[in-house]
């Protein structure tokens, strides 16, 4: 080695020492400088109000109403059993639902027997695949274009699981289907026939989607059997193309609901999220248009942000404004309204709309009562004439 490359190695060295040394010298003074055992030990003020915040907070807090225990109950862990068994895969387990303790309970309390529970139970099964052709900005479920094609034994087999599983009341659901000619409405109809024949006591929900509009596939799974029609507007009108999927409207949503009604349904149902943004006037417009389609049922929820990629949720709606709507709702003339902050638009169906069924059961008896005394007066007044 030269004379000249040796005097530069024995530079860089030396200078690697001193930055070396200067950076050790620098941590020194800053440990020096910071908290000691004994601010840990005596809790010094200065240190006990330095606090470290994680996470986004930008936006609003989680309640604690919000907060929900894990389900349990041998009525719970049963019911999840027989779905392994029987091959069903729901959305109250795949969207983590916070009510499916109750609604798999049947609200029972652990008071009534395995098969009383069932009975009283309410589950909603996914039909059509897990794949959906539309994007809306609150749903996590996936999407694509072109979706896996049907499975055609799916209304028989799930027929079969409910007749073998015995709940008293299935809520069906399905992705949207726009690469199908019908949307899947013949598909989704067949498996409410099916159903029927094999288990005639089990009350069926179809929560359909829009069909893009198309009210013949609307007609086809109006006329299935089914015993509740519900369709979901998600929001206030206003906020519609900013939550939904574009090819959905807050005006297609109405005309589904109302054709469904025309074909001879006996109860439709809708269901609102709170939290968006929308306004109490956009509400109340939102509910008067329900009525005037004759809406039966509707459900308010509070909108929950599956994950960051989905949009904000604006507020976090306290639970004395759910009741406010619900009386709202009420005094408007729907049949039944659940509304509250974990209420899900499948939530308890079954208790609801056997007090839905029994309160239209109320009404057809008092007409017909009404006609009776009607008829008897007219009959009196022509006599005495």
């Amino acid at each position: 080695m030269s004379l000249a490359l040796r005097r530069s190695v024995v530079r860089l060295s030396r200078r690697g020492l001193a930055t070396h040394a200067g950076q050790k010298d620098k941590f020194s003074k800053v440990l020096a400088s910071g908290p000691s055992l004994d601010d840990f030990i005596t809790g010094n003020d200065a240190v006990e109000n330095e606090k470290v915040v994680l996470g986004n907070t930008s936006q609003p807090r989680l309640p604690s109403y919000l907060k929900t225990s894990i389900p349990t109950g041998a009525s719970f862990s049963k019911i999840k059993k027989d779905l392994r068994g029987l091959g069903l895969h729901t959305v109250c387990e795949e969207a983590r639902c916070p009510n499916i303790g109750e609604c798999w309970g049947g609200g029972s309390a652990g008071l009534d027997s395995d098969e009383a529970a069932k009975k009283k139970a309410t589950a909603t099964i996914m039909l059509m695949g897990d794949t959906c052709t539309r994007g809306c900005r609150f749903c996590s479920v996936k999407t694509s274009r072109a979706p896996p094609p049907l499975d055609i034994h799916e209304p028989e087999n799930t027929a079969e699981a409910i007749k073998r599983w015995g709940l008293g009341y299935i809520v069906l659901t399905s992705v949207d289907r726009d690469d199908l000619p019908d949307g899947g409405a013949a598909h989704f109809a067949e498996t409410i026939m099916k159903i029927k024949q094999k288990a005639p006591e089990t009350n069926v929900e179809a929560l359909t989607s829009d069909y893009a509009g198309n009210l013949d596939s609307v007609s086809v799974v109006a006329r299935s059997g089914l015993d509740v029609y519900a369709h979901n507007i998600e929001t206030v009108e206003r906020l519609t193309p900013f939550v939904r999927d574009r090819r959905a409207t807050f005006r297609q949503s109405l005309s589904v609901l109302r054709h469904a009604k025309s074909e001879g349904v006996r109860i439709t149902k809708t269901s609102i999220m709170l939290g968006l943004g929308e306004a109490d006037d956009e509400i109340t417009h939102a509910l008067e248009e329900l009525r005037k389609n004759d809406v039966d049922v509707v459900t308010f929820g509070q909108y929950m942000r599956p994950t960051k990629r989905h949009m904000k949720v604006a507020r976090y709606v306290p639970p004395e404004e759910f009741d406010q709507w619900r009386e709202v709702a009420e005094r408007m003339g729907f049949l039944y309204v659940a509304s509250g902050p974990l209420v899900r638009s499948s939530y308890k169906a079954k208790f609801f709309i056997d007090n839905v069924l029994r309160n239209k059961g109320t009404q057809r008896r008092g007409g017909q009562l009404a006609a009776a005394a009607d008829d008897s007066l007219s009959r009196l007044t022509s006599s005495k004439s």
